[in-house]
């Protein structure tokens, strides 16, 4: 593909991190202010439909048109865009707020499978988690009757959320592990956990299941070789290169790339975009949404979701 397929669409507020695709065609995301915009992909126009007060960061669709919101600060929100209204149904597991909910997912009978980055470190400091390689990322689920359950820890920056079309497994981002974790639901192997797939080429952040059935993952950033010598790094030394000044520490390269994948973990397409290294541009993608052969972008840098035809 060449970048000149790619369409971006402005948002008035930075970093649109994630997307999601009504039945009407409107196109949801929100941004670092809070807000919760509707887009109009034939027009190019936006409306702000709600505050979350906020930071919204994965946005899913509910079967009665609300949208289901993980506040980075908040929780797990419903959010209608009919009128604004904000309720949380998530602020907190076991008495604690969570301090980074991140992502999430929705079963056929209204479970909620949703992601905490870290235990320790909130939004404003997510490259202090990502640094110290601190692996406190967790899965929770939130059955139907409201009850919350923790799932999977351990992980290492856990991220996106998605469920298999047929809802046999769930699956979460292991952002600083560059690996896609797969909890088997139903089957034979109910319970069991292994890896959709490993060795990423980049840092994951994003996951969704397409309308193609595949999984498709949002790679916000290429291996970075200093980031991962420091994995193995004495924490003493961790810590020491979260605190030195910004200019000095590692950045993500600049990078429009997704890939899909199918259930037996095969990579059935890889969409890697030339050109914003070249210059200006969109890029540092984290959120991808498969919708009806186009893919729609969000990116937690930038004023804009991008769309690009799926090949």
């Amino acid at each position: 593909m060449t970048a000149d397929t790619l369409t971006v669409h402005p948002v008035p507020s930075m970093g649109a991190e994630d997307v999601v695709v009504a039945p009407d065609g409107t196109v949801f995301t929100g941004t670092d202010d809070g807000a919760i915009w509707a887009l109009d992909p034939a027009t190019g126009s936006t409306r702000r439909v709600a505050d979350t007060g906020g930071r919204p960061l994965g946005i899913e669709l509910l079967p009665d048109g609300d949208l289901l919101v993980c506040d980075a600060k908040r929780g797990v929100l419903r959010v209608s865009p009919a009128n604004g209204v904000v309720g949380v149904l998530v602020g907190e597991v076991d008495g604690e707020p969570m301090a980074f909910c991140n992502n999430a997912a929705v079963a056929v009978d209204g479970t909620i499978w949703f992601s905490d980055s870290s235990l320790h470190h909130g939004i404003e400091q997510w490259k202090d988690d990502f640094v110290r390689h601190t692996r406190t990322g967790r899965l929770l689920r939130r059955d139907p009757d409201g009850s919350v359950d923790v799932v999977l820890t351990g992980l290492a920056f856990a991220n996106g959320v998605a469920l298999s079309a047929d809802e046999s497994y769930v699956a979460v981002a292991e952002c600083r592990g560059r690996t896609v974790v797969r909890l088997w639901l139903t089957g034979p192997r109910a319970g069991e956990r292994d890896h959709l797939v490993t060795d990423l080429p980049g840092y994951p952040d994003n996951i969704s299941q397409g309308s193609d059935g595949l999984i498709w993952v949002a790679v916000a950033s290429p291996v970075d070789g200093i980031v991962e010598r420091l994995g193995t790094a004495p924490m003493l030394l961790r810590r020491a290169v979260t605190r030195i000044p910004e200019a000095l520490q590692p950045k993500p390269a600049r990078t429009i790339r997704v890939q899909a994948y199918g259930d037996d973990g095969r990579l059935v397409h890889d969409i890697d975009l030339p050109g914003p290294e070249r210059g200006p541009g969109y890029h540092m993608v984290t959120g991808v949404r498969e919708h009806d052969g186009r893919l729609w972008l969000g990116s937690l840098h930038e004023p804009a979701v991008a769309v690009v035809d799926r090949p």
